[in-house]
């Protein structure tokens, strides 16, 4: 069977890394004086000499950005239903040999974060859960789905990878979207930071996204946790993925996110720091190269940063966001799976949008118009 790892074993990480750090600035003049960039451009976009074309790039991508989805800001929540997990994974909160309380959200708990959360006006919901199989497996989640299936227009899920068979009973109950970040591209790499668990077989991770386009997901969210590896190589095979994923999954959409690492419980320092001017050159390179790929930006980034990317290609941002479960509607005592660095409110989230003259919108898509064309 051809998936993504046949494209993937095609190139080689250190023979990349070279060739991005060996373009020169009329290389990346060359690429700005085209309408279309491909992947060779993207290197070249996301390379060191692309620098002091910041300016040049921020401008395209913001009006390549509004040409496409208008002055719109999708707002989505995350809910966290349990912080159970069976992998050890250097950089997470929820890490299996991490001493920390465990909790696993009951009906009623789960029914006490939406109600909280509607009240706020979301209408798109992220559920994200460690990879514990047994704990909070297909059924759980299925069964999750169902008692809020009729709260949400949008129901997406970032958990741990299944197969094929277990997404369509998912998408059968209602399910809208998965998120699965390979982390890093880098295979040794990612052994190191992933010793143990079944988050530990990369390859088996890597074929999600082909396992969700089989299996008819609406949209697939991928990306890099950047600091583990660098984070240039690791966006160049985020974007090999994406054009790989759009030209064998067509009727699929695709979304990517940008998390860097943040403080949780452990002590993994990032391998090579990601600048904001870094995450802001990514950013536009990004929408220079997709026109149509949603960007999303989540809380882990400051409120600085988070005012000044509103024009320059980010289409969806999370607000008020809780990294615990229960963290909604209690006072919930189980640790964060990462700390967060933006904490206002929803609404204060929204008036900053609106301040900067955007829509701010509470959904994805509206599946009845779908289902129609």
């Amino acid at each position: 069977m051809t998936t993504f790892k046949n494209t993937f074993e095609k190139y080689d990480w250190d023979i990349l890394e070279n060739e991005i750090y060996s373009i020169t600035e009329n290389d990346v003049r060359d690429v700005l004086l085209k309408d279309k960039i491909d992947l060779q451009d993207f290197k070249k976009l996301i390379s060191p000499a692309a620098k002091p074309f910041l300016e040049e790039m921020a401008q395209r991508s913001h009006q390549l950005t509004k040409k496409r989805f208008g002055n719109t800001m999708q707002m989505f929540i995350p809910m966290y239903l349990s912080n159970e997990c069976q992998n050890i994974c250097t950089y997470c909160g929820f890490s299996m040999i991490n001493k920390i309380k465990r909790k696993t959200l009951s009906d009623k708990e789960i029914i006490d974060e939406v109600n909280h959360i509607k009240k706020l006006g979301y209408n798109h919901i992220l559920l994200v859960t460690g990879e514990a199989n047994q704990k909070v497996g297909v059924s759980y989640i299925k069964h999750a789905i169902d008692l809020i299936r009729n709260h949400f227009s949008n129901i997406s899920i970032e958990v741990q990878p299944m197969d094929q068979d277990e997404y369509e009973t998912l998408i059968a109950a209602g399910l809208y979207a998965v998120l699965v970040y390979q982390e890093t591209y880098h295979k040794n790499t990612y052994k190191v930071h992933h010793p143990k668990g079944r988050k530990s077989n990369f390859d088996y991770r890597l074929d999600t996204p082909d396992r969700l386009g089989k299996a008819g997901i609406h949209k697939i969210g991928i990306g890099a946790l950047f600091g583990l590896e660098d984070w240039r190589v690791d966006s160049f095979y985020t974007a090999l993925h994406l054009k790989y994923l759009q030209k064998t999954y067509w009727k699929t959409t695709y979304s990517i996110s940008f998390p860097r690492l943040r403080p949780h419980e452990g002590d993994v320092q990032p391998k090579v720091e990601m600048t904001d001017a870094d995450l802001v050159q990514l950013i536009c390179a990004y929408r220079m190269l997709d026109q149509d790929v949603e960007l999303s930006m989540s809380t882990r980034e400051s409120e600085v940063f988070r005012n000044n990317i509103i024009k320059l290609g980010i289409t969806s941002m999370s607000a008020e966001s809780k990294t615990n479960p229960g963290g909604y509607s209690v006072e919930a005592d189980s640790l964060e799976q990462f700390e967060i660095s933006d904490k206002r409110s929803t609404n204060e989230i929204k008036n900053m949008i609106e301040r900067q003259g955007y829509q701010v919108v509470w959904k994805d898509w509206e599946k009845n118009y779908s289902e129609t064309i």
